[in-house]
């Protein structure tokens, strides 16, 4: 029987390989394209996704949130980093490293690390179990939304 944490880990893995297969069906010329002037496009949401992976595995080890200063300083930080990757080749390698931190963070819990609750310091205090399953369930999310753009351009085909 498959214990919770490599449950965790399989579905982070098909989480990102799940994200990644949707994301390579989107044109080049789709890649920063978007429904409104301030919507996000297929790639910043692909930055986003992959950038998350590394930012999961911090919170799993540290059991607390990313934040280095305040929280609008953080989220402005946030999106520099997403905005300044422009590629695939990047995205796949940031998402393949981030999720193996992850497998590597979650290999790491015990019993009782699982069992302590978390404290995020922002009014927030998610389980360890919530947390563990978040980077499959994120990517998943994400790959959801880069399948609604693709709607938006009209490609209605079932991409397997």
């Amino acid at each position: 029987m498959e214990s919770q944490i490599e449950s965790c880990q399989k579905l982070a893995v098909e989480g990102m390989e799940e994200f990644l297969k949707t994301f390579s069906f989107v044109p080049d010329d789709k890649l920063t394209w978007t429904p409104t002037p301030t919507a996000k496009s297929a790639i910043r949401i692909a930055a986003h996704t992959a950038l998350y992976a590394r930012r999961f595995a911090q919170m799993i080890e540290t059991r607390k949130l990313p934040i280095t200063e305040t929280l609008d300083a953080w989220i402005d930080e946030r999106d520099a980093e997403e905005i300044a990757i422009t590629n695939r080749e990047d995205i796949e390698a940031i998402f393949r490293q981030g999720t193996d931190e992850v497998l590597a963070a979650l290999a790491a819990l015990t019993p009782e690390l699982i069992a302590q609750p978390l404290d995020f310091g922002v009014g927030y205090s998610p389980p360890m179990e919530f947390l563990m399953n978040l980077p499959g369930m994120h990517a998943i999310s994400h790959a959801a939304q880069i399948d609604y753009l693709q709607t938006c351009w009209d490609d209605q085909e079932m991409h397997f």
